[in-house]
């Protein structure tokens, strides 16, 4: 049925809430009933244009659906936010969710559209224009004023800085030739160990071989290496040098260079401060939603979807079970795609603060930046397997890695060098037990999902192990298992829980918070948050990206 038709035999007139209403005010955006249409009109404050219901609805554009697109839309999915028509109901992909007539969605927007347009109008833009004018007069006196302190402060550190330059330079030169000339001697003796290692194992197994053999043959000809493999590489002792600052009198510095006086800035809600030293800055405290919410549905071509990355609020690149990584924007359109290097899938991506994209390679061994459309492989292993990988907020690269016969482990990188290794606790005992997806905090905890000890483990920036959470405890849910991880601007981290649908929230000292499972989650894989807390959701069989407001 055409919904121009069914609309007009259900609508009824605003006026005396009984009458079917054949006629419609555009200016009001109201029904009417013909008894009622001069009523209407003794309104004189506005010029109303009031049309019959059938004119006014043949100049509306209807949607077609984005699933069937030879139909018409006739309704609204609350649930999925999405429009539907009648062969999507009859699919019974929207069982159980909330359908209202589109011409009920669509008439509600136009009154808060209206509402919205006459409030930015007559309050909020002559406000923001006042507030705009009165920022420039006093941007100009900053700049004037920053200009003056900057050119003083200028001149009096140029007498300190070539003094203070000359003994840095020499000392990071210092830094840097003792460095080389270790590095060199424990790069070598890495080499010989581990291939030391590698003919140990061979010999190991060849040993089991023969001693479950019964072939007279071998055993007599097997010769012992045992004499040759006691002669260990000998163990370097490094005496590593040491720097020992002379201790700086903070009071008597400024002092004798010069202060600031204190900025004091005060809006109608706040005052900020910030003292001759600086300061910095929290984020503003924000509260949790009651009810969290998917406020947009993202459809990829992904089934099943391993993965989705926020590049920026509107934006997200996605992964599946092919060798393709695409980026997406809220619509579901597809904005842009890039294929690995190697051909193979890619295990994990991140986002540099730059933008770029960053993908592991767990065929290839390789940690890969997409620059534009060209792809630098920045970081290529030998021994171990890239599984998961995050950014951080100096620019360096967390990697979570695994190797068949050693533990797994994160390792820190700058670039292409590695500046940290993190696998054993304080006991000897490794932190993880198996790979899992890995976020930093805003306080530099390193948070990992353990997939294999069904936790979320996370240590300080040095390495050192802070907490393990188990899950929340309740007998209602199965064992707590821990996939995508993330992290927010109030230091809160976030996994989904595969088996239990739901999203735990800790703090960052791992006690729980709440859970996120209202949202009809379907077994979430991934997460990311973006810079303004909203939460994505990769779920792996639906094909969609869930955004999720959490935070009021």
């Amino acid at each position: 049925m055409d919904p121009r038709n069914s609309a007009q035999d259900v609508v009824r007139c605003i006026l005396c809430r009984d009458s079917v209403a054949p006629m419609y005010c555009k200016v009001c955006q109201i029904h009417l009933c013909k008894d009622c249409v001069e009523i209407h009109f003794s309104d004189s404050s506005k010029v109303h244009n009031v049309v019959p219901l059938t004119q006014y609805l043949t100049t509306l554009n209807y949607p077609m659906c984005r699933v069937h697109p030879t139909k018409q839309c006739e309704l609204h999915c609350e649930q999925c936010g999405i429009n539907i028509c009648t062969q999507c109901i009859s699919s019974k992909k929207h069982i159980g969710h909330k359908q209202v007539d589109i011409l009920e969605t669509f008439e509600s927007k136009m009154e808060k559209l209206q509402k919205d347009l006459q409030e930015l109008e007559n309050s909020i833009y002559p406000k923001c224009q006042e507030v705009e004018s009165n920022i420039t007069v006093q941007k100009a006196d900053l700049s004037k004023n920053s200009e003056t302190l900057t050119k003083a402060i200028d001149e009096q550190g140029e007498v300190w800085h070539k003094e203070i330059d000359t003994i840095i330079r020499n000392l990071k030169s210092n830094v840097e030739e003792m460095e080389s000339e270790h590095l060199v001697i424990l790069n070598t003796q890495e080499d010989e160990i581990t291939h030391t290692i590698f003919e140990i194992e061979q010999s190991i197994a060849e040993l089991k071989k023969l001693l479950n053999s019964n072939d007279v043959c071998l055993v007599s000809e097997y010769k012992s290496r045992n004499a040759e493999f006691r002669r260990l590489p000998l163990q370097l002792k490094v005496s590593l040098p040491n720097f020992r600052p002379q201790e700086i009198h903070k009071d008597q510095l400024i002092e004798q260079f010069g202060s600031l006086s204190a900025l004091s800035c005060t809006t109608e809600n706040q005052q900020y401060s910030m003292s001759t030293l600086g300061a910095q800055t929290s984020p503003p405290e924000r509260s949790l939603m009651d009810v969290p919410q998917v406020i947009k549905a993202i459809h990829t071509g992904y089934t099943p979807l391993y993965g989705a990355t926020c590049l920026n609020g509107t934006e997200v690149w996605a992964r599946g079970n092919n060798n393709m990584m695409e980026l997406y924007n809220l619509r579901g359109d597809l904005v842009k795609s890039i294929r690995t290097k190697s051909g193979k899938i890619p295990h994990d991506t991140a986002i540099t603060r730059s933008g770029d994209l960053v993908y592991t390679d767990y065929s290839d061994r390789t940690v890969n930046i997409v620059k534009n459309t060209q792809i630098q492989t920045v970081i290529r292993l030998q021994w171990y397997r890239p599984l998961n990988v995050c950014t951080t907020s100096t620019g360096d690269l967390l990697v979570v890695m695994d190797n068949e016969y050693r533990p797994t482990k994160v390792v820190r990188y700058s670039g292409s060098t590695e500046k940290q290794s993190i696998l054993l606790d304080d006991k000897g005992q490794p932190l993880y037990s198996s790979g899992g997806y890995i976020s930093e905090n805003r306080n530099l905890d390193i948070c990992v999902s353990d997939f294999g000890a069904h936790a979320v483990v996370v240590v300080n920036k040095a390495g050192k192990l802070r907490f393990t959470y188990n899950g929340h405890p309740s007998s209602s849910r199965k064992l707590f298992n821990p996939h995508g991880i993330a992290t927010d601007s109030q230091g809160r981290i976030l996994t989904a829980d595969w088996d239990n649908q739901s999203i735990h929230i800790l703090d960052q000292d791992g006690q729980f918070v709440r859970y996120i499972d209202n949202c009809h989650l379907e077994f979430p894989y991934t997460l990311c948050v973006d810079t303004r807390d909203n939460l994505f959701v990769a779920e792996l069989d639906t094909r969609k990206v869930k955004k999720i407001q959490y935070y009021i």
